[in-house]
């Protein structure tokens, strides 16, 4: 019977074979762990998949393969610290058939060195990176990725509410974000990142969480992600700290108009940059345009950060199945920010938001 990674490597054999690729060349990160299940150890020692249209193979140290093997029953071609990785990648090659070859995909995110001894043992090839083949099929989630994602957003919501009932006036925001990190365990889960920042510090987007003290008036952005099962979460609320700062209400109601015109944009056929346009031109015509600073948002998956980027640039056309933040924020300096994220993934009929949390702001008295 078929294994979900089988399926996935007839996939992109189909896909190879739509896009003129000979073999595919994969190192140790999502790309491969996605493919096969095997999130093999990265260091410097060369780990390397390939794959062509009948064949497939590991170059694996052997310090590695053991572990590695419980994972898969694909070839290892094993090398020692002590005889090094060269005549182990030549046998691989043979095996593969490798002289044939005259188009690779080369894995973007694998280690320079990784990459240059492959391509160095394949003297003419063209070569390109892997946005057409397993990017390509990586941008649409199918259920056993939905599940997972939906799964992690649910304890991801549940550490913001932890954040809610345990804050207090004088607490820093490296003690909330602890406070957040520590709930992910309770239900399987690790802590992935957090920002949290407090008025002034929310107003910098990627804020590092400090010992500055929460007091009367704040508004602290809360942006937290976990992990579990494999897989990430992602989402932006606000916390706000007795009666918010003066024009608060109107920062806030803007960016949610903007996540709003954002998710009406976002159907099938549309384009990034035209969701990203959405959102951007409501916090334009609101007269804070110079104060959104990122783009609305990026995919997520395996990884926190993937195609689709939802950018002003961006013509990648959004296709069902898309999974991907939307994220508008106002920066106003020395006073606060709000950024308001959700994740979505495209359903026919528009997207479905991962989390269950509304994205009013979370009122603490003090």
């Amino acid at each position: 019977m078929a294994t979900l990674f089988d399926e996935r490597i007839a996939r992109l054999r189909q896909r190879m074979q739509k896009t003129g690729t000979d073999l595919v060349v994969l190192g140790p990160h999502s790309h491969l762990l996605w493919l096969t299940g095997v999130e093999a150890h990265g260091d410097e020692r060369p780990c390397l998949l390939l794959v062509s249209d009948d064949r497939a193979g590991f170059l694996m140290p052997r310090l590695n393969a053991s572990d590695c093997r419980k994972d898969t029953d694909l070839p290892f071609f094993e090398w020692s610290d002590a005889d090094g990785p060269a005549k182990a990648f030549a046998d691989l090659l043979d095996h593969m058939d490798a002289a044939r070859a005259s188009t690779v995909v080369i894995d973007e995110t694998m280690r320079a060195d990784f990459a240059l001894f492959a391509l160095d043992a394949l003297p003419g090839v063209s070569r390109r990176f892997t946005d057409d083949t397993i990017g390509y099929l990586r941008r649409r989630k199918d259920a056993f990725e939905y599940e997972r994602l939906k799964d992690s957003a649910g304890v991801n919501d549940r550490a913001f509410q932890a954040a809610v009932a345990g804050i207090r006036p004088g607490m820093s925001e490296r003690e909330l974000a602890k406070i957040i990190a520590d709930h992910y365990p309770l239900e399987g889960a690790r802590a992935a990142f957090s920002i949290v920042g407090a008025s002034e510090n929310g107003a910098y987007p990627h804020h590092a969480s400090s010992e500055r003290t929460f007091r009367a008036g704040d508004a602290i952005v809360v942006d937290i992600g976990g992990r579990k099962a494999g897989y990430p979460s992602d989402m932006t609320r606000m916390i706000v700290l007795g009666e918010p700062p003066a024009q608060y209400e109107q920062v806030h109601e803007t960016v949610e108009r903007a996540v709003q015109a954002a998710l009406a944009a976002a159907r099938p056929g549309a384009r990034a940059c035209d969701v990203d346009n959405a959102a951007r031109t409501v916090i334009a015509d609101a007269g804070f345009g110079e104060f959104f600073l990122h783009r609305t948002g990026h995919g997520m998956g395996l990884d926190i950060h993937e195609p689709p980027y939802i950018t002003e640039t961006s013509d990648t056309t959004l296709e069902t199945g898309m999974v991907f933040s939307i994220e508008p924020g106002i920066y106003l300096p020395n006073r606060f920010g709000v950024r308001l994220e959700d994740i979505v993934i495209l359903r026919e009929d528009g997207p479905e938001i991962l989390s269950t949390l509304p994205r009013t702001a979370a009122r603490v008295d003090v």
